[in-house]
């Protein structure tokens, strides 16, 4: 596995990260992860890796797009010191365009997103031992639906970022997809956003891919 032994992991996102996770620092006792993928991550590492004794810390908050995270990133991740970075941010971004078409000021196009996460990219890469991104996602088959295509644009860009600086890269949206030819969405995700269990561990399965967790066994 990419990640070494005795490592910090920092995740930070929007709410599908958050989750109800511990504030204001999501490490710790009493399901400190929140109920969402992040926690299923931190068992299966704790479960399958146990020495390496690896550090998770979960960031995500609720309700952001990559304008908030360029904003929060010195006290949120920065004064963490991690030696890992997992990103997955992108949905509120897409999704305020259509559930806010009248408040412009709360829209983050294409361009800002491109910069805003190359922005967090190439500030955090020197700090760190590796950076992991996240594509977002929607929860809709039809990829002429104007959300659904999009959000493609967002992922896309999220594609880009990864290959430019040789990051390791977990398509979210391609995990969903997969769930959703087999399923209705709603039966994933109620509001085609925030996603069940299925969805969560359908994320965590595909963040854990990306990092070469081995799922054969892992180590003693």
């Amino acid at each position: 596995m990419k990640i070494a032994k005795g490592s910090k992991v920092l995740f930070i996102g929007d709410s599908i990260t958050d989750c109800g996770r511990a504030q204001p620092v999501g490490e710790g006792l009493a399901g400190p992860y929140g109920s969402g993928w992040v926690n299923v991550v931190a068992g299966l590492l704790g479960a399958t890796y146990p020495s390496r004794r690896l550090r998770l810390v979960n960031m995500g908050l609720s309700g952001n797009t990559s304008r908030d995270l360029v904003a929060r990133w010195d006290r949120d991740v920065v004064a963490h010191r991690p030696d890992w970075v997992v990103v997955m941010i992108g949905t509120n971004d897409v999704w305020r365009q259509f559930d806010l078409p009248l408040c412009p000021e709360q829209h983050v196009l294409p361009d800002e997103y491109a910069r805003n996460l190359e922005t967090l990219v190439a500030d955090t890469l020197p700090r760190v031992k590796g950076v992991v991104l996240m594509t977002p996602f929607f929860l809709e088959p039809l990829r002429e639906d104007a959300m659904r295509s999009r959000m493609d644009e967002y992922s896309a860009i999220v594609r880009e970022t990864a290959a430019r600086h040789g990051l390791p890269f977990v398509d979210v949206q391609a995990a969903m997809d997969r769930l959703c030819e087999h399923q209705h969405s709603a039966h994933v995700a109620w509001d085609r956003v925030h996603p069940n269990v299925v969805g969560h561990v359908a994320i965590a399965r595909a963040f854990l891919d990306a990092v070469g967790y081995d799922w054969s066994g892992g180590e003693g």
